[in-house]
């Protein structure tokens, strides 16, 4: 799944795993995730790993869940917590509050803002932001495989897209689908 283009990016986008349901919408932000959350976490880092998709850069809204899911997919990717562990590369993360509640466009907005020489960007954020930017990267929403977006993402589901160009050029049907993966059917 990796690419050789040097010109190439890809861009990862994640929709956080499972939360505990919450009862006062207030502390919606709060909510942590379920076991199976945590567990999808996982299996989404080492799917990413088994395909060569390590992030350079992870851009996380700020909600708990959101944070959680990134601790979960690093663990799965490393078989250790992102702050320690073995030696290598550790990707840049930038906590964003506005990932949260954030509408499509906003969130093109913060990709637009990885530094140029990362080669792959993950984005953890929410429905149907994360959802919609998915089907603003590409409206056709199929790909060779016929891989749909028009369902919007499940939790711990990751959609894959590639960018031909660079990062702060990213725009509408500019970042065709290549793959899509849930640890559920």
């Amino acid at each position: 799944m990796t690419d050789a283009d040097p010109d190439t990016r890809t861009l990862v986008l994640l929709r956080h795993a499972k939360a505990e349901q919450g009862s006062d919408a207030a502390d919606d932000a709060e909510r942590p995730l379920s076991a199976r959350g945590n567990a999808d976490a996982a299996a989404a880092g080492a799917w990413l790993a088994h395909h060569g998709l390590l992030p350079d850069v992870v851009i996380c809204s700020t909600a708990r869940r959101t944070r959680q899911t990134w601790h979960g997919v690093a663990m799965g990717m490393t078989g250790s917590p992102p702050e320690g562990g073995p030696t290598g590369p550790r990707p840049t993360v930038r906590y964003e509050p506005g990932a949260y509640d954030a509408h499509p466009e906003e969130l093109l907005s913060l990709v637009r803002t990885v530094d140029p020489a990362a080669r792959t960007a993950l984005l953890i954020a929410h429905n149907p932001g994360i959802s919609l930017l998915s089907a603003l990267l590409d409206p056709d929403g199929a790909d060779d495989e016929g891989l749909r977006t028009d369902e919007g993402l499940r939790t711990a589901e990751l959609a894959v897209h590639r960018c031909p160009l660079g990062w702060a050029e990213l725009s509408r049907a500019g970042a065709p689908l290549t793959a899509r993966h849930t640890a559920r059917d």
